[in-house]
């Protein structure tokens, strides 16, 4: 991808798992030349797929996080291996990796390592709760950083178990914050020449997301209270939140309490102050608003609030979404072949450049794919290479998830 708006830099992936890839993935759909350093049986994700969803070589997990990538594969626990990735560090713009704190250092791949062969490094580490501190050897899983965000107590039934994100929230999240600091890097880079570390934490990132309701409470005092009703946000009057319809289901947001209750036959509303009932009132006007809506359909619903100005939509499944109409003119999805694995439809891009686009050049790849033409990119001849392959401190492509390099 020679003219992608970062065409001309080079990434060095050595992540596993979602936020890491993710947050490469985006660069390469730039037009970076991301390079893949995995260990020779593959990346872990290549052996677990989300839902099972196997696929010919890749798995869908794999396949839909390392997009735009190309593959070496590297025991950087041999001298041999740590040298040839030491070699293409002196070359390279971005380093990124999500090892736990402590193990780039027992490597010899961490910021100070690294940076010593090549100053102008922008060097990114990833964790789950940061580099150091009491929680620095926890988990970092998507789930329980959830947990600990105090996200899940601004939704759902008070009583009830709180509720998770129904995406793996806190790796999406990651993934667009590390994105955000290799830019902002690589734009002080290109001012000053210098390269530097970036930190990134699933905990912070995920806490700074709730700007605007940590602040509510830290500074508005305004603590978290549930309801009895499934309303959607602590923070938010009644109505807010999901309705079962006849045929169905609609969201239902900030409906002036007079007018909605006109609409939907509900004479109790009547001289209602929406600012004042619907904090005091929240649970009972839930339930009344719940109870007039499952007899009628969706569609019936968001015609008729909807064109009184209230805030209405529907709610869809996967299947609706790829179909949605604003998504196919939004180009929400991209589709492409993949060598091993057949057509791909994906989600794209989020973002979009009138002059530089982000592509697909290329799908996931294989272990160890472009092992040799990396190598040899980085000066190495057929027969250094082919020495780092017979003494399986490299492999190259045909390795499968769960075999070994051969």
């Amino acid at each position: 991808m020679t003219d992608g708006i970062l065409a001309g830099y080079t990434v060095l992936d050595c992540s596993i798992a979602m936020a890491g890839p993710f947050a490469a993935q985006r660069l390469g759909d730039l037009g970076a030349d991301v390079i893949k350093v995995e260990p020779t049986t593959g990346e872990w994700q290549r052996h677990a797929a989300a839902g099972g969803a196997q696929g010919n070589e890749i798995n869908v997990s794999f396949l839909s996080l390392n997009r735009n990538k190309r593959s070496i594969a590297l025991d950087l626990k041999s001298a041999e291996g740590k040298a040839a990735l030491l070699d293409l560090v002196r070359t390279a713009d971005v380093f990124l990796q999500n090892y736990r704190p402590g193990v780039a250092a027992r490597l010899g791949v961490d910021y100070a390592s690294l940076s010593a062969v090549n100053p102008g490094l922008v060097y990114v580490s990833m964790s789950g709760y940061g580099e150091d501190g009491p929680y620095r050897d926890r988990p970092g899983q998507d789930l329980l950083l959830q947990a600990m965000s105090g996200a899940m107590y601004s939704a759902g039934r008070d009583g009830d178990e709180p509720t998770p994100a129904g995406q793996y929230l806190a790796d999406a999240v990651t993934a667009s914050t590390a994105f955000e600091g290799v830019l902002a890097a690589l734009l002080h880079r290109e001012r000053t020449g210098e390269g530097q570390l970036v930190t990134v934490n699933m905990l912070d990132a995920l806490t700074t997301l709730q700007m605007q309701e940590l602040s509510v409470f830290t500074v508005g005092g305004k603590a978290q209270q549930r309801s009895q009703e499934p309303h959607a946000h602590v923070f938010i009057r009644a109505p807010y939140g999901v309705f079962r319809t006849s045929d169905g289901y609609v969201a239902l947001a900030f409906a002036d309490l007079h007018t909605l209750g006109e609409l939907i036959g509900e004479p109790a509303f009547e001289g209602w102050r929406s600012e004042v009932e619907g904090w005091t009132r929240r649970d009972e006007i839930h339930a009344r608003t719940a109870a007039r809506l499952r007899q009628n359909t969706s569609e019936h619903w968001i015609s008729i609030l909807g064109a009184a100005g209230i805030w209405i939509g529907p709610v869809l499944d996967y299947a609706d979404l790829v179909d949605d109409p604003q998504i196919v003119h939004n180009g929400t999805f991209v589709e492409y072949d993949h060598p091993t694995e057949g057509r791909i439809k994906t989600p794209g891009f989020p973002y979009r450049f009138s002059k530089t686009p982000p592509r697909i050049e290329r799908g996931a790849p294989l272990t160890g794919e472009h092992t040799r033409e990396i190598l040899a990119a980085a000066g190495y001849d057929d027969a250094r290479i082919d020495e780092l392959l017979a003494s399986g401190a490299a492999a190259e492509t045909g390795v499968r998830a769960g075999q070994p390099a051969g």
